[in-house]
């Protein structure tokens, strides 16, 4: 912090000094100059024959690279020093030997500060936190080749096993890397493989790029988890062995990152824990960050000297449609990183934060068409309840219930209430309501699944975890079922999640499942045939990802296994909407403007030309068939 007696030159210079300093530099002045001092020294208003450098920064004993230093109200001009800071680099200094020019180079105001490495194919600046820590740059100097001018040999893709929408995506990626893009982002369908696509890529950059380090960036346990079962399981097209016997795999379940961890796996909210120097609530792990109000001014991020800048090479964000603001952007900006985005369901604010650099885009409907996802219908069940709400007339005795404890007590009303459909099973609970669906999803299944004998798969969603406390109840007296035949999957659950979502993916039992939001994102469950919807959504793409969860393709052998009645592989899924959330969202993702330009004959003869257009996916999703049921 600047003194009241400093100059704008005192005070950047001194932000600066305790940068390097953090960053294991030793600072000194040219007429005391000990290079025993420290590994890394740095040396202010060094002399060169073009007049005194800032900063020059030797590294045992060697200098490595310069700093041009400006006041904080020069920030914006970082870019035009430029060619001033080059000038330092390539000048002759004083009292030490060196013919070449020094190849770090860095501007910085103490506030905002840009780096370059000279030995790049096409050296370009870049904003960085801090500085780097000099046994890094040490370990740089040692390699024939940078980073980026190793990403430039990359050997051509393997395409074996992989499908079109992976091949385009790793392609294009390596691409983006290869012109020393920052940020890509991978935008694909869910089911399509997004991940398997990622740890393709993570592997090539290791084996072939010589990468360092890469975080595997997630924003809740269970994805974490389930991330790293996906590592553990992943063999390349390239050798027979498993992705974790070639490099060492960490998911981080405390503040300790192992120095010979080669990926590194975390939530967004432990590694913004660990750089604020704060423990963590391990219940802010288990569900989405995204869900809950941040505060206005969060804790900036401070610089750890355990995990510097360039720990990671790469930056892959898994779910980043929702992660990558407000303060959780502090973690991504920290990390000298080449940053890559996965998400199946971006909006415009993740377009923006990856320039606009969109290196695949694989949609829902293209997947159905490639047959890499299943497509699905929907079936309307409206109660006057749920379009109107509903009236409760003064002196009724009604149940007043505590959420969290549930515990009940009568209460006599002193005046009329009206309840809105929005209010239901949050503020007003009404089981007779809740039934109605239940049942009529019971009675109306054999027409909806013909020819099955037992209830399909099915997930329901709920709005609150009493709320799905109170389905579950009313599923097993409909059902005439036990304990085992619904089963609740929330964070809040008593059951271990783990195990119940384990079963419910490879067991007969659960034949249902009720949630919040623990699985309505990013979770894998192939045999899921049915999504029943007991709460909106006012989120297009939270819807989207929701709905995400039944595309999942699986074969007739596979499904048979949990669901022994199955005549055919996994062929589609069914949406049950007893609330509305098919209305009352803009689910269509093709522009309102769209005209159908496929004529049928192209449609049905499948023509190439076809395939290419853009409404060829359209038209194929138009048969498909909206059912409606009132019950009042």
């Amino acid at each position: 912090m600047a003194r009241a007696n400093q100059t704008p030159e005192q005070a950047a210079r001194e932000n600066i000094d305790s940068l390097l300093t953090q960053a294991g530099w030793v600072v000194q002045e040219k007429k005391d100059i000990d290079f025993s001092a420290g590994l890394g020294v740095a040396v202010r208003e060094y002399p060169t024959d073009v007049g005194p450098a800032d900063y020059v920064l030797f590294v045992d004993r060697e200098p490595v690279g310069i700093i041009e230093a400006k006041k904080e109200e020069e920030g914006h001009r970082l870019t035009v020093v430029e060619t001033q800071s080059g000038d330092y680099a390539k000048a002759k200094l004083k009292w030490v030997n060196q013919n070449k020019p020094l190849p770090f180079i860095y501007e910085s105001t103490g506030v905002l500060t840009r780096f370059r490495d000279g030995r790049d194919p096409k050296p370009r600046s870049r904003p960085i936190f801090s500085f780097h820590q000099p046994r890094v740059l040490q370990e740089w100097l040692t390699q024939p080749a940078t980073l980026r001018g190793r990403l430039l040999k990359l050997p051509d893709l393997n395409q074996d096993g992989l499908r079109d929408c992976q091949v385009r995506a790793i392609t294009k990626l390596e691409r983006s890397f290869q012109q020393n893009r920052p940020r890509a982002l991978i935008q694909m369908a869910t089911g399509s493989g997004k991940t398997f696509t990622a740890i393709t890529a993570i592997y090539r950059l290791l084996k072939h790029a010589d990468a360092r380090r890469v975080l595997f960036l997630v924003d809740t346990k269970n994805l974490g988890e389930q991330a790293e079962q996906e590592f553990r399981a992943y063999v390349s097209n390239e050798e027979s062995r498993k992705f974790t016997e070639l490099y060492n795999v960490q998911r981080l379940k405390s503040s300790y990152v192992a120095k010979d961890t080669q990926v590194c796996i975390s939530t967004i909210q432990r590694l913004y824990s660990i750089l604020k120097g704060e423990p963590l609530d391990e219940a802010a792990e288990q569900d989405n960050p995204a869900e809950h109000a941040q505060p206005k001014a969060p804790l900036p991020v401070v610089y750890n000297s355990d995990l510097p800048i360039e720990f990671f090479d790469f930056v892959v964000i898994d779910e980043c449609h929702r992660s990558i603001y407000n303060l959780w952007k502090q973690v991504l900006e920290y990390y000298d990183a080449f940053l890559v985005g996965l998400t199946a369901t971006p909006d415009r604010r993740t377009f923006g934060f990856f320039n606009e650099n969109i290196v695949s885009e694989y949609s829902h409907e293209e997947a159905v068409a490639d047959g890499v996802n299943v497509g699905h219908d929907v079936y309307i069940i409206e109660t006057e309840i749920t379009k109107q709400g509903g009236h409760i007339q003064a002196q009724e005795y009604v149940d007043k219930r505590n959420r969290l404890t549930r515990k009940k007590r009568w209460e006599q009303l002193d005046e009329d209430v009206d309840f809105s459909a929005t209010q239901l099973d949050k503020d007003v609970v009404n089981p007779s309501q809740i039934r109605n669906v239940i049942r009529t999803f019971r009675d109306k299944s054999p027409a909806i699944f013909a020819g099955r004998t037992e209830i399909p798969k099915t997930l329901i969603f709920a709005k609150t975890d009493s709320h799905a406390d109170d389905i579950i109840q009313i599923v097993r007296e409909e059902f005439d079922a036990g304990n085992a035949f619904c089963k609740k999957v929330t964070y809040q659950a008593e059951e271990d999640p783990k195990s119940i979502l384990a079963a419910f993916r490879n067991d007969y039992y659960p034949r249902i499942a009720v949630t919040v939001d623990m699985i309505a994102t990013g979770t894998d469950v192939k045999p899921l045939e049915c999504l029943l919807f007991m709460r909106d959504v006012k989120s297009r793409n939270y819807f989207e990802q929701m709905k995400g969860r039944g595309t999942r393709t699986l074969g007739h052998d596979d499904l048979k296994k949990v669901t022994p009645s199955a005549t055919s592989d996994k062929t589609h899924f069914v949406i049950i909407d007893a609330i509305g959330v098919t209305k009352s969202l803009k689910t269509e993702s093709r522009p309102l403007e769209r005209k159908p330009s496929v004529s049928l004959k192209d449609l049905f003869y499948d023509s190439p030309p076809a395939k290419s257009n853009p409404d060829y996916q359209s038209r194929l999703k138009e048969p498909l068939c909206k059912r409606k049921n009132s019950n009042n």
